[in-house]
């Protein structure tokens, strides 16, 4: 009962914090950056207690009737026949974003329906470009449903493809140094280039932005922020998401709900014990921007955050996604971070259990992880088991395919 009433106060206060802020926003920002989009919907008579209009009486019909239309019925939903088609195997493999490794890419692809695979520097490093968009092309060729395709080619510190000679002159550089060195204008630019380059070797989604906020210079996350205060953040981070959704390039808002100044995940577990208002005040901005301005996916990070939930890292906690859905209305898909990370293989090992299991059954819809097979396996006898319903995985599935349908990969 105490975690279903601090559930609810989170939700209600997030709520309340994302129309103040979202209102806020669409009246101080400035046009160049204002990437929101809203929808009205006009509430029903019943919910407003209002009288219905009253509607004009219908004459008798004193014309001939028109002849009955020989248009064809409107086709039923695309996505949900395709997922009725779909084996159980073929559905969970659509869960599973895994890192390529480049000899057995194809045959992966081929034997576990994979949803979409991460590229990293070594599959650009050795290769022309035209040899890197001729293994892609040959992953996508064994795929039943096309793939999603990869990298975390953000800037600065990290990038994959740039930073080899033969795809760029110089490494793109980090989101802050664009930012002080031309502003906004920079921003979209870099988004521009990006997409140009990651497009034409077959890259359909690129994992950025770094959506976390940082001043602190000695911070982890730091060298992968625009070192910026929350709203302002919050406002690039909007515009930025808005270019890649008008450019039809996938793109990953990460990672929620907020780095902060913790420790680096990928060499063990980081726990964030600041106060929610923090979050709400801050961390949560630059999220709440982005799902405004259409970003199609969320990656989770692994941090416990103690006012969220206190015993489970993020990306394995109800609680935290039930924040992402609930309290900030985000309908795409949620990806946890790396699995394999130091992180998570503690966390796992501590409760015997498996990390796959764990984020499906907390809410994730696509599982980023390098060793996928052995959870893979976990997850087809957990549905098999009755662990996690197959209901809960055709909801998944129906997210990640409405995704790629967006961006055209389906087509």
């Amino acid at each position: 009962m105490k975690f279903l009433k601090t559930a609810a106060a989170i939700c209600l206060c997030l709520i309340a914090s994302a129309l103040i802020f979202s209102c806020s926003l669409s009246g101080d920002m400035p046009a160049e950056t204002s990437g929101y989009s809203y929808r009205s919907e006009q509430p029903s008579h019943a919910e407003t207690g209002a009288e219905p209009v009253p509607q004009p009486e219908t004459e008798p019909q004193t014309q001939p009737q028109p002849a009955p239309s020989t248009e064809e019925p409107p086709e039923t939903d695309g996505i949900a026949a395709l997922i009725g088609t779909m084996t159980l195997e073929e559905k969970v493999g659509q869960m599973f974003l895994v890192a390529c490794d480049a000899e057995r890419a194809a045959a992966d692809v081929a034997e576990y329906h994979l949803g979409g695979l991460v590229l990293f520097a070594p599959d650009f490093a050795d290769r022309t470009p035209q040899e890197a968009a001729d293994a892609i092309a040959s992953y996508q060729a064994a795929a039943k449903i096309p793939l999603l395709i990869a990298v975390d080619e953000e800037g600065g510190t990290v990038v994959r493809v740039s930073k080899f000679a033969q795809y760029r002159a110089q490494p793109f550089k980090s989101p802050a140094e664009l930012y002080r060195e031309g502003g906004l204008k920079a921003l979209l630019a870099d988004v521009d280039e990006k997409t140009q380059l990651l497009r034409s070797l077959g890259i359909n989604c690129n994992l950025a932005p770094v959506c976390d906020v940082s001043l602190d210079p000695e911070s982890y996350i730091y060298p992968r922020t625009l070192g910026l205060d929350a709203r302002t953040t919050a406002e690039l981070i909007s515009s930025v998401t808005l270019r890649y959704v008008e450019l039809g390039m996938g793109c990953v808002l990460k990672h929620f709900p907020g780095y902060g100044g913790n420790t680096d995940t990928h060499k063990g577990m980081s726990v964030d014990s600041r106060d929610f208002a923090e979050f709400e005040q801050g961390d949560l901005l630059p999220f709440i921007a982005g799902i405004h301005a259409g970003a199609g996916a969320v990656m989770v990070s692994h941090n416990i955050v103690t006012c969220i939930d206190p015993d489970y890292p993020s990306s394995l906690s109800a609680s935290v996604h039930s924040l992402l859905r609930d309290a900030l209305g985000f309908e795409g898909v949620i990806v946890t971070d790396a699995l394999d990370m130091g992180a998570i293989k503690e966390f796992s090992e501590s409760k015997g259990g498996s990390a796959a299991v764990l984020a499906i059954l907390a809410g994730t819809d696509m599982v980023c992880i390098s060793d996928f097979k052995q959870a893979y396996d976990d997850v087809m006898e957990a549905v098999k088991d009755g662990l996690i319903p197959e209901s809960r995985i055709d909801a998944s599935v129906e997210r990640v395919l409405r995704w790629k349908e967006a961006l055209g990969i389906l087509s």
